[in-house]
């Protein structure tokens, strides 16, 4: 199946400049190597806690920042080869939902004046009459009435302000959404009525897409793939049945612990995670979750001989070391990045004493 998204070693640093006097500044690693290809018509899940790197990938997805390597296509086409004006044309095609609608709708416009600007900024239903009536088909696909049309922002509800920027995305008749948080800012009861429309509006308009989300219960109810992020990495990737059913990286076992969910065959849940993610700034040596990898504690302990002391007390040396490369699961589809994701002693508590 042709891909609609094909990220390929895609990666975006900030800083590393040259200083007047002294060193350079540090770089921040916020994507560092992603790769993943989103089908037509599929939808494809990036999950990860606050400072994964989430938010930034998806603005490489939209073109709004330039990547540092690697390239990101879109429908076969390379956005680092398009000019300006080629850019803006594939825009409307690959559009981006924001998590807060109340930032990303301008204050001062009505719904109104905010769905026909998109029509007027890619050139779309030049006649007057024309517009109207696809401004009225946008309301009307996304829940909203005609009597919406005249208000602001701050006269409408969470989830009418979360329905206009949806209008405003899918106005422009794109393949593509990329969808950041879309509903983790609204109430519990409204998030499934927008998610529901998610799904509504995905098999009527036949679109693609890419769900930015650290509500790994989402993620099991719309994507057909997913990829957990941390530090600006994939650990794991793969179907959602084998990622979210049976995961085999410890963090993604401590995110779906979290989420009440316990690791496939054990009765014990995955243990939850511990201390926040590190500074993109200073990611750690060797495996990049061995500061908080509950499995390298485990082994540690078990295994004494193999292990080194570090600031995160004593650790398995190839997790301090070396980088893992990514497994594919035995007659699977998925891949983890981490050790010990073909040893499942690893994840299970040392014998008492």
């Amino acid at each position: 199946m042709d891909a609609a998204v094909d990220v390929r070693a895609v990666a975006r640093w900030f800083g590393g400049r040259p200083r007047l006097f002294g060193a350079p500044a540090p770089t921040a690693r916020a994507v560092d190597g992603v790769s993943f290809r989103a089908p037509r018509g599929s939808v494809f899940a990036i999950v990860g806690e606050s400072g994964s790197g989430k938010s930034t990938l998806a603005r490489l997805l939209v073109g709004l920042l330039p990547p540092s390597a690697g390239e990101v296509r879109v429908d076969g086409q390379a956005l680092a080869d398009l000019d300006a004006a080629g850019l803006r044309r594939l825009r409307r095609r690959i559009q981006l939902v924001l998590q807060d609608p109340r930032a990303s709708l301008d204050p001062r416009m009505t719904v109104r004046q905010t769905l026909t600007e998109a029509l007027v900024v890619h050139g779309l239903r030049p006649d007057r009459e024309a517009r109207e009536a696809r401004v009225a088909e946008a309301v009307g696909l996304v829940g909203l009435s005609a009597a919406h049309l005249a208000r602001y922002p701050h006269e409408l509800s969470g989830g009418q302000r979360q329905r206009a920027a949806i209008a405003r995305a899918i106005i422009c008749e794109p393949d593509i959404l990329v969808l950041d948080e879309p509903v983790s800012a609204l109430d519990v009861s409204v998030q499934a009525q927008i998610i529901n429309l998610l799904m509504d509006l995905k098999e009527r308009l036949a679109l693609t897409f890419v769900i930015i989300t650290h509500d790994l219960a989402l993620v099991e109810h719309m994507a057909d793939a997913v990829g957990v992020m941390y530090l600006g990495r994939f650990v794991e990737q793969g179907p959602v049945a084998e990622v979210c059913g049976a995961p085999r990286h410890p963090y993604t076992q401590s995110l779906m612990a979290a989420s009440g969910h316990g690791p496939a065959g054990t009765r014990e849940p995955a243990p939850v995670l511990e201390g926040s993610i590190p500074s993109p700034l200073a990611i750690p040596s060797g495996c990049p979750f061995h500061t908080r990898c509950p499995a390298a504690r485990l082994v540690a302990a078990r295994e004494p001989a193999l292990a080194v002391a570090t600031p995160d007390g004593r650790l398995p040396r190839r997790c301090v070391e070396d980088i893992p490369a990514p497994r594919p699961a035995p007659g699977g589809s998925s891949v983890a990045s981490c050790h010990f994701a073909d040893e499942p002693a690893a994840h299970r508590s040392p014998p008492s004493p």
